[in-house]
């Protein structure tokens, strides 16, 4: 097992060497995808590991992979799409442009369902979604729109449990074990890097999206990350969060109202 000096060393590593600061990322969480990737790719010794994700950028890809958690799902929660899209969306067609960012977005499933939603309710063509997470390998996955075939069952019973009314699969053509998004949904993504510990708002947003991502983090930077979030969203603009995640015990709490029992909160100024 991995000792905590040496944790601290590696995190040391990461930043000086390459700018990811994993300081505030919840530290059982991390000790333990660690541990994880020590044991499965044999290290004899805590120092091999080091020397590798120092010198080795290749390595360094797989290990921030590791630790940085990216399970995702189309349509996760249906009962959360479906309260985005009866509740949220009618109040954003008015708007002439809607942005929207997903933050943390891993390899985009969620970034499709969204764009699935935005097309039925007639407001894809002038909308905007922003895809970002701190690891490009998974933003590479989500650029293509290609995902493998085996979860589309599910992810057609979750659609429809969001409230979908079409068929699921014309979204998509299938091919060797794979299906492929329609363009008319990617074509309204901008994929790219972004670090929630360090990195600065980058728009004004109409909805933020940030779904279990903050459950991973120690309570100074999800306070941290939440203040970005509200520096991002424009007045009345939407904040939504994964199944374990709130806004209660934030400094936000006060000028942010809950939206039908859902994780998703509206500023109210």
């Amino acid at each position: 097992m991995i000792e905590e000096e040496e944790i601290d060393l590696l995190l040391t590593d990461l930043f000086e060497v390459y700018g990811y600061d994993f300081t505030h990322y919840s530290r059982a969480s991390l000790k333990r995808r660690i541990n994880r990737l020590w044991l499965l790719d044999k290290f004899p010794s805590f120092a091999e590991l080091r020397f590798r994700v120092r010198s080795d950028t290749d390595y360094l890809k797989r290990f921030v992979e590791e630790v940085t958690v990216n399970v995702t799902e189309m349509f996760r929660d249906p009962q959360f799409y479906r309260v985005l899209r009866t509740e949220v969306l009618p109040t954003l067609a008015a708007k002439p442009f809607i942005r929207i960012w997903h933050a943390g977005c891993s390899t985009g499933e969620e970034v499709f369902s969204m764009a699935i939603l935005l097309t039925e309710a007639n407001l894809i063509h002038k909308s905007l979604l922003y895809a970002t997470d701190l690891n490009p390998e998974v933003l590479e996955t989500a650029r293509t729109g290609i995902f493998a075939m085996a979860p589309m069952k599910q992810y057609s019973e979750n659609y429809i449990l969001s409230g979908g009314k079409n068929d699921f699969s014309a979204y998509y053509t299938a091919q060797y074990g794979h299906v492929k998004f329609n363009s008319s949904l990617s074509e309204k993504m901008v994929f790219s890097t972004h670090n929630l510990v360090s990195d600065q708002s980058f728009n004004e947003f109409d909805l933020i999206l940030c779904r279990n991502v903050l459950i991973y983090f120690d309570k100074v930077l999800q306070q941290r990350v939440l203040t970005l979030f509200d520096d991002s969203l424009g007045s009345l603009g939407y904040l939504a969060l994964g199944a374990k995640e709130t806004l209660k015990f934030s400094t936000l709490q006060a000028t942010y109202r809950q939206v039908a029992g859902e994780k998703i909160w509206r500023k109210q100024s």
